[in-house]
């Protein structure tokens, strides 16, 4: 038996992952537990919880694996900074203190917090794979493919910003890639800043704003801010950016060309802002698809896997299935850094050890269900502890159709089953849960549940074998990581009245198609396509749901709030739902009302909760 631990830690998004004898046997991040969204640290709990579902003990560990190599980024920031002085000495002084104490020895680092959380772990050799090379590993080796080309594109990693190659039965060769500073990632993060949003958080936010802009910065990004050549490849004019040499990721120059200064958090959006976001959205989508049509030139692969931070743009993914030139596209669940972890330790396991790969047809990343489970009796021992008034079904057919006939009443279900998810999607493990065809059920998730901005959309989860008669993806394309975003089909959508362009509020809440609750305004959907295999119970629920509605699709969120990491145990679940306008919760086999519960939280309470996670 070969045991490998994978670790990605310290920037953001810290998580472990366990690989036995090439087998992903668990992978989760540390935010999981702790509670801190994208946590940084160390990821203790979530390397003990790793070794816990393996039933190993630390002294059985052969390799521990860190996800890129410290020494080699930390020359890329030195010559960073000394390339920009005297102008990025302010941030000279404020990096390398914990460069020079912690990071720069992380082999020692990494030592002791392994001797701290793992006595026993020491024999383990510890190894640093590339940052990069982590993210090639996470797309290729649990893909259902044999051979294929890969792409990897984040922010940046030690110097590569981008990198694509080809797979091979168990090995990886890198062909090209792009160097730091010029950066898909950072690209989209300068614009995510300048925006209002989080960087390494709001991304996504920044996505779903673009379809309610317009691109008229299109030509401004592209002649003004890069030089983007055929291939893909391209260029930042760096004059108009501050994340070199400064502590944000705009300058002047920039805030000049786009009319003002960056927007503060959480003030009202503009029409300018979703129209910055249609345009920077537009030139990824463009960036893409010429940098996957210049890999299909180079290797002449039939597929492609992704990973990286930049492949988690389910709108660009969603163009490139449709237009771009690979049949088949394979993206890593957890693509970002925590995916990295995964990653490393599978590229120590196929690369370094050379030893075989067999692709499973489907693929290898389980349904990406790789965290934490809890029992019926460990939920139902929680449930007498907290004097929580709930039904036990003794039989699954009860249970599914008693919660798919309250999703058709119009009530909102949180959901939670089996293992964890792994990335950062839900999907049916840890998830809340409606009925697509009402109305205002988007704005009551968003204001009353989620507790964020109205204009985010919500995803749909389709019965795989139904997808083709509500979404348009390629025949045979299935979504079961929600990666993907397709358009509703012509037969379903309606044409609302107008509305006016700056009324962020009304413009959502118009109905635009059968499904009003997962249609966002361009008529689109970020889709998830169930099947049986790979997700048991929550595929049932939906055959449940479409027994009595005749619509085999629903929404499917994350089970948090704003700023909260998903929920990870029983009790986060339950905090939850109590704190929330959620109406019923289903734990395992028990079902929760809200009208029923002997102790419901008072204001001050909820309020307490919600203040627990800063916005994101």
């Amino acid at each position: 038996m070969t045991a490998i631990l994978g670790i990605s830690a310290f920037y953001h998004d810290s998580a472990a992952a366990l690989v036995v004898d090439g087998n992903i046997i668990a992978a989760a991040q540390e935010e999981r537990f702790t509670r801190k969204k994208h946590d940084a640290a160390f990821p203790a709990e979530a390397v003990a919880y790793c070794l816990k579902e393996g039933g190993l003990e630390p002294g059985q560990l052969d390799y521990v694996v860190f996800y890129e190599k410290p020494l080699t980024k930390f020359d890329r920031l030195l010559e960073t900074y000394l390339a920009h002085a005297p102008a990025g000495f302010r941030n000279f002084r404020m990096a390398m203190p914990v460069w020079l104490k912690e990071k720069l020895h992380l082999r020692r680092t990494l030592r002791n917090h392994l001797s701290g959380a793992l006595s026993g772990a020491g024999r383990a050799r510890l190894v640093f794979t590339e940052h990069h090379e982590s993210h090639a590993a996470s797309a290729f080796f649990p893909s259902p493919f044999a051979s294929a080309a890969f792409l990897t594109l984040d922010g940046v990693g030690e110097w590569s910003t981008a990198t694509f190659g080809t797979g091979e039965g168990n090995q990886l060769k890198f062909l090209r890639q792009l160097r730091f500073p010029h950066s898909l990632g950072l690209l989209y993060s300068a614009f995510t800043y300048y925006c209002g949003f989080k960087v390494n958080s709001g991304e996504y936010k920044l996505m779903g704003l673009a379809p309610f802009g317009q691109p008229v910065f299109l030509e401004n990004i592209l002649n003004d801010l890069i030089d983007l050549r055929p291939d893909g490849s391209f260029r930042m004019k760096m004059e108009y950016f501050n994340f070199c040499q400064g502590l944000t990721m705009t300058g002047g120059k920039f805030h000049r060309l786009f009319g003002g200064p960056p927007r503060s958090p959480e003030t009202a959006l503009e029409q300018r802002h979703m129209d910055l976001a249609a345009s920077i959205q537009l030139a990824t989508e463009e960036i893409v698809l010429r940098m996957a049509r210049q890999v299909h030139r180079e290797t002449g692969m039939k597929s492609l896997v992704m990973a990286g931070g930049v492949a988690l743009n389910c709108v660009a993914n969603g163009r490139l299935l449709r237009e771009g030139p690979f049949e088949d596209l394979w993206i890593q669940p957890a693509a970002g850094d925590a995916g990295g972890a995964l990653g490393a330790a599978l590229f120590v396991w196929h690369q370094l050890l050379e030893r075989p790969r067999t692709p499973n047809p489907d693929d290898s990343q389980q349904g990406s269900f790789l965290g934490p489970s809890f029992d019926t009796d460990s939920i139902a021992r929680f449930l007498k502890d907290k004097d929580a008034a709930h039904e036990t079904f003794q039989e699954e057919a009860g249970l599914l159709k008693r919660v798919a006939q309250l999703i058709a009443d119009g009530r909102v279900v949180g959901w939670f089953q089996g293992r964890m998810e792994f990335g950062p999607r839900a999907l049916g493990a840890r998830s809340i849960l409606g009925d697509p065809r009402q109305p205002t059920l988007q704005a009551t998730m968003n204001l009353k549940i989620k507790f964020r901005e109205s204009f985010r959309p919500f995803a749909p989860c389709v019965l795989q074998e139904r997808a083709g008669e509500h979404f348009g993806l390629p025949q045979d394309q299935h979504s079961p990581y929600m990666m993907l975003v397709a358009p509703v089909l012509e037969q379903h959508r309606l044409i609302p009245p107008p509305a006016a362009a700056n009324d962020l509020r009304g413009r959502v809440n118009q109905v635009r198609s059968t499904l009003p609750a997962i249609t966002h305004v361009d008529y689109s959907a970020r889709i998830q396509t169930v099947d049986e295999r790979r997700h048991g119970r929550f595929y049932r629920l939906l055959q449940a749901f479409e027994r009595i509605t005749g619509c085999p699709v629903m929404v499917n969120t994350s089970f948090n709030i704003r700023g909260e990491p998903i929920v990870c145990t029983p009790e986060d679940a339950y905090r939850c739902f109590m704190a929330t306008d959620m109406e019923a919760l289903v734990l395992g086999d028990h079902l929760l009302l809200k009208e029923s519960m002997n102790h419901p939280l008072t204001q001050a309470e909820r309020d307490h909760y919600l203040a627990d996670f800063e916005l994101d």
